[in-house]
């Protein structure tokens, strides 16, 4: 290995470039920009992207929809390979939700305007997230 690309054992090592490193995003200027947005957490606390993490710390990541959460087993200051990046952290990152509900966005035919508040209320229905009212009952009718 090169000596740039060999995890380290000791010192520390911003956070962007760690998230980077480890292949948590695709780029370092990503990894930047979820720390700057306030995507980025390191032991509990909002993380800039020049903040310093160590072996033991717990990062916190919201990126692509997804919340990782992972522990610092090693410092890397490059990017390295997924074998090699596998062994830098110890996920304990929720699953994914499964696909089915991750993708579920209601389609409208094309040309058709925004949906009226009882368009709405129908997709709701038929989805089962909104309530299913009684038809026959209607607030102030006794």
């Amino acid at each position: 290995m090169v000596s740039g690309e060999a995890p380290q054992a000791e010192g520390s090592v911003r956070v962007d470039a760690w998230i980077w490193a480890v292949r948590l995003t695709k780029t370092r200027s990503q990894a930047a920009a979820a720390c700057r947005a306030g995507h980025v957490r390191v032991g509990g606390e909002r993380a800039k992207p020049a903040t310093t993490v160590r072996a033991g710390d717990e990062v916190r990541l919201r990126h692509a929809g997804r919340d990782r959460v992972v522990v610092v087993s090693r410092i890397v200051r490059k990017r390295v390979g997924p074998p090699v990046a596998a062994e830098c952290f110890v996920d304990n990152s929720p699953p994914p939700p499964p696909r089915e509900i991750a993708l579920q966005v209601p389609v409208r035919d094309r040309g058709t305007g925004r949906p009226t508040k009882r368009d709405r209320r129908e997709m709701e229905r038929l989805q089962g997230r909104g309530p299913d009212p009684d038809p026959d009952a209607r607030p102030g009718r006794s």
